[in-house]
């Protein structure tokens, strides 16, 4: 999917991304507080999330042509990836 861009169109994709990821990692921040990685933390981690989870969902032959689509399956994947890795996180502190 990423491959078939413009190099405009995934900027501006990026963009948005990111700006979704500040977004949610400010609010995760803030619900999450010690237990979490900080905003930028947890920008940085929605950010790879989302795009790995649209890329292995392409690689497994999902087709993301259609946009919400491709939304609903990288803010799921950016939640998940998040989740375990504040499970790991959780988990190491209890040793």
């Amino acid at each position: 999917m990423f491959l078939h861009l413009d190099t405009t169109w995934l900027l501006f994709a990026f963009a948005i991304i990111a700006a979704f990821g500040f977004f949610f990692g400010t609010a995760l921040d803030a619900i999450m507080g010690e237990s979490g990685f900080g905003p930028t933390g947890n920008t940085l981690l929605f950010i790879f999330g989302f795009f790995v989870a649209v890329g292995v969902a392409n690689k497994h032959g999902i087709s993301l042509s259609d946009l919400k689509l491709a939304v609903a399956c990288g803010l799921g994947g950016a939640f998940v990836f998040i989740s375990v890795l504040a499970l790991i996180k959780a988990g190491m502190a209890r040793l």
